[in-house]
């Protein structure tokens, strides 16, 4: 089944149910799948490339977490992280409200989550979130099925820096495809600030005029402390 919901300054919106089951929900936006929630269980990420987020937040320190989220849509890795660590404290960043309107009637967040969602956009919305508070900050934001530029420029990566406490891991997912131009100049942004290389890892890729990858990058400006328990995907 699928239903479609409207436009916005942002493009087209769609959700269906997909065929393996009809409690996942997904939201496309400009023909792109932006989120896929399973509405029975949170901790159940269907993309690859959400999933390998996911373990790398496995890999954190137990206990909450304080979260930034540039980026929402349907909330998959808000609704990971209120799941597996109660109590988190998770911002979320997101500037299309009719996303945001009809997630919370199709899709609600649990009550009680801890999550935040705030209408404004990622450069902006980060301004205001004081020094040295955050965790981890996740940028998982697209507009016309694309990472928006001022996203991956320096004005936006500083406030990361910023926001970031010590040790805090940024994580980026951008969509890019051979020679992945777009995450070599990310990483020659953030490279500079981190004590350790920072890294992309290849997912899930898709077919088109050409083959785009998910490329998942982590970074943090001091070696970040991870739990002892090892995670798939993140080493």
């Amino acid at each position: 089944m699928q239903v479609q919901l409207g436009y916005s300054q942002f493009g087209r919106i769609q959700r269906y149910s997909a065929a393996v089951s009809d409690r996942i929900y997904i939201l496309e936006l400009d023909g792109m799948e932006q989120s896929a929630v399973d509405l029975d269980d949170p901790t159940n990420l269907v993309f690859d490339y959400v999933r390998r987020i996911g373990d790398l937040i496995d890999r954190m320190p137990p206990g909450p977490l304080r979260v930034l989220h540039v980026g929402g849509a349907a909330m998959s890795l808000p609704r990971y992280v209120a799941a597996t660590r109660p109590r988190s404290a998770q911002i979320v960043l997101e500037p299309n409200e009719i996303v945001i309107a009809q997630v919370r009637v199709e899709a609600p967040l649990p009550r009680r989550s801890g999550i935040k969602v705030r209408p404004i956009d990622g450069l902006a919305g980060i301004r205001p979130i004081r020094d040295g508070c955050q965790d981890l900050v996740i940028l998982d934001a697209f507009a016309n099925a694309e990472v928006p530029d001022e996203l991956t420029s320096a004005e936006f990566l500083q406030d990361v820096q910023r926001v970031l406490r010590p040790g805090g891991v940024f994580v980026a997912n951008v969509v890019d495809h051979s020679p992945f131009e777009r995450v070599r100049a990310l990483l020659a942004l953030v490279g500079p600030k981190c004590r350790r290389r920072p890294r992309a890892i290849h997912a899930e890729g898709a077919s088109g005029p050409a083959t785009y990858w998910w490329q998942v990058v982590s970074a943090s400006a001091r070696p970040p402390r991870w739990s002892t328990a090892s995670s798939p995907g993140v080493q």
